[in-house]
């Protein structure tokens, strides 16, 4: 397919660049792929769009303040933005520099601490290698010293406000450098109303990275290489998605790094639990084998995301329900509005 199929026209007013000032006060489009309809209605009312026996699937990474400002051995200006953490000292990131150190150069980052230089990573050659100074772990230089990655578009520095917005109240498992931004619109009086209603929940952890914003280069989406992400899927949430499939009930992804941790965590044709890596790429044909329903945010034009919630839904409704939603002046990306699509299997 031609990536052009999935561009629309996005006045920049409705990108969002701050969140609402309550987590659950955005507007919220529930698309029905099978009957190819789309209708307004808000957030508060996700409790009368689900029923008694659903399952709700949590993305439960936290984000991790993975943004550094540096300097080289030379004085030049960086900016290093960590994209996975692998050891308790190393990382691979982003390096924004006038001219890309070499290996065995050190770095100084937020002038607090020495980074070095072991060269690029041999996967994905636009990521450095990193050692941190032994003194601290990673994870304890960035909560010292770093800033929330906030995305590209949102054309803005990270706020203080932003180290509790841009992360969901359920958050625990340190590692992503993107928020699951589906889940931002839940607070702890929503969650106890889905399980009053009757609906079961249940965890995957998928670390959302910094390639999640890169945009699509090629022509044809086939020659697209998806980028790499880790997830692990606990034995219990195999259970409860068993369960609910046995008793009628509907899978419901929150996010589409939830969705796309059960997929790939099925592409045997059974779902099992573990750890993993994932470059799976959704996009129409797709047949899906866990989920019903997906809970999500409004996409990139011409994003391998919005290929996926196409692939899910129709692309046709899809991409009406789009040019709905910019009509209607809905709140765009990942501090925007939400929307429920059914699956459309058709």
């Amino acid at each position: 397919m031609k990536v052009s199929e999935f561009d629309f026209v996005l006045p920049d007013e409705l990108i969002a660049r701050y969140p609402l000032h309550e987590r659950g006060a955005s507007r919220l489009l529930h698309v029905d792929g099978k009957a190819g309809s789309f209708g307004d209605r808000t957030f508060a009312d996700l409790p009368a769009l689900v029923r008694s026996g659903d399952l709700l699937v949590f993305n439960d990474t936290r984000v991790i303040p993975a943004r550094l400002p540096g300097r080289k051995s030379t004085g030049g200006e960086i900016e290093v933005l960590v994209e996975r953490v692998i050891g308790d000292h190393e990382v691979l990131a982003f390096v924004r520099a006038s001219k890309s150190p070499k290996p065995g150069a050190v770095l100084r980052l937020a002038d607090a601490f020495d980074a070095e230089m072991l060269g690029r990573d041999s996967t994905n050659d636009d990521l450095f290698h990193l050692r941190f100074d032994p003194t601290r772990t990673v994870l304890e230089w960035l909560e010292a010293y770093g800033a929330m990655p906030l995305p590209p578009y949102i054309d803005r520095a990270a706020e203080a406000a932003d180290s509790e917005r841009y992360q969901t109240v359920y958050a625990r498992e340190s590692g992503a450098v993107a928020a699951p931004t589906a889940g931002l619109h839940f607070d702890a009086a929503m969650l106890d109303r889905l399980r009053a209603a009757g609906v079961e929940i249940a965890w995957v952890t998928l670390h959302v990275g910094a390639g999640t914003f890169q945009p699509v280069r090629v022509e044809y989406t086939e020659d697209h290489t998806m980028h790499r992400e880790r997830y692990t899927l606990p034995p219990a949430t195999v259970v409860a998605v068993a369960a609910c499939k046995a008793r009628g009930g509907r899978v419901v992804a929150v996010g589409t790094t939830s969705l796309r941790a059960l997929e790939s965590a099925a592409v045997s044709g059974e779902l099992r639990s573990g750890e993993g890596e994932t470059e799976l790429f959704i996009t129409p044909g797709y047949r899906f084998r866990v989920v019903d329903r997906l809970l999500t945010n409004f996409h990139l034009p011409r994003s391998t995301l919005l290929m996926l919630v196409c692939a899910l839904g129709g692309q046709d409704v899809l991409l009406r329900a789009y040019a709905h939603a910019v009509a209607q002046r809905y709140r765009f990306f990942s501090y925007g509005d939400a929307m429920l699509i059914e699956r459309y299997d058709g």
